[in-house]
């Protein structure tokens, strides 16, 4: 897609705070104003997003309405998988975004970036690796979709929950090596830039011209990555001013 402008948001958990849908209204209305004709979720946007409409609450109702007045004038709305997602090719979410998948990729300017949430980055991590293929298999699946609305919420709750824990030591400690290792495959795979979401802060690994980046959270900062159609980022704020640039190593420790 060419003379595309992008917004990614990593990690924004609406549903987590009061008045964060809100906020996340603010920010898609402010990008499109902004000229913005792509919005990316890096996984994690909601408190927990399933694709069966009997789970959505009402500020995630909020903010899809906002996305299809959105889509209606031409912007494209994209959702990342992260742990707190599920199902996201149900039919009832998937008529009201563009796409989703496990990872996403595009080129901007000379630049090709692969989009990935990252809780998967540390293969090693089995217990969550486990846990996260019980809660999103064929068979959660149909009991999410069979299940009375009250109990599959207090299910898709507890395993999120289980989820988290097991991927906690990995999350707020960054498993470093495996960071660099994925990063190094994707360059090999041609990819310039590397954008992950899920660790909540800032890091960076960069080799000659390419980088790999763990954006910061939405629900921590406010701030969001936009990428225009040269490829150049900026983190930015709710109102789309910039805050600084996205690849800046003197901002962001390696050991963060």
């Amino acid at each position: 897609m060419a003379d595309v402008k992008r917004l990614i948001i990593a990690d924004a958990h609406v549903g987590q705070r009061p008045g964060d849908a809100a906020d996340m209204i603010s920010i898609l209305l402010n990008a499109h104003d902004s000229g913005v004709t792509e919005i990316i979720y890096l996984g994690d946007g909601f408190q927990y997003l399933i694709g069966m409409s009997k789970f959505w609450t009402a500020g995630l109702v909020e903010v899809m309405a906002v996305w299809r007045r959105l889509r209606a004038e031409g912007v494209r709305i994209g959702v990342i998988e992260g742990n707190r997602d599920f199902f996201l090719d149900a039919h009832e979410l998937a008529a009201e975004i563009d796409w989703s998948g496990l990872a996403y990729e595009f080129t901007a300017g000379s630049r090709r970036f692969r989009l990935v949430h990252g809780d998967k980055v540390n293969r090693r991590d089995f217990q969550y690796r486990f846990w996260s293929w019980v809660s999103k298999c064929r068979l959660a699946r149909v009991w999410a979709r069979l299940l009375p609305r009250t109990l599959a919420v207090a299910i898709v709750r507890s395993m999120e929950a289980r989820l988290a824990v097991t991927n906690r030591r990995f999350r707020y400690h960054k498993p470093l090596a495996s960071l660099r290792r994925a990063a190094e495959n994707s360059w090999a795979d041609g990819v310039d830039v590397l954008l992950w979401g899920h660790f909540h802060t800032g890091w960076e690994f960069s080799h000659d011209d390419r980088t790999a980046i763990i954006l910061p959270a939405w629900l921590d900062t406010g701030t969001a990555a936009l990428i225009d159609e040269d490829g150049i980022g900026f983190l930015v704020e709710k109102n789309l001013t910039p805050c600084r640039p996205l690849s800046r190593m003197d901002q962001w420790s390696e050991d963060a």
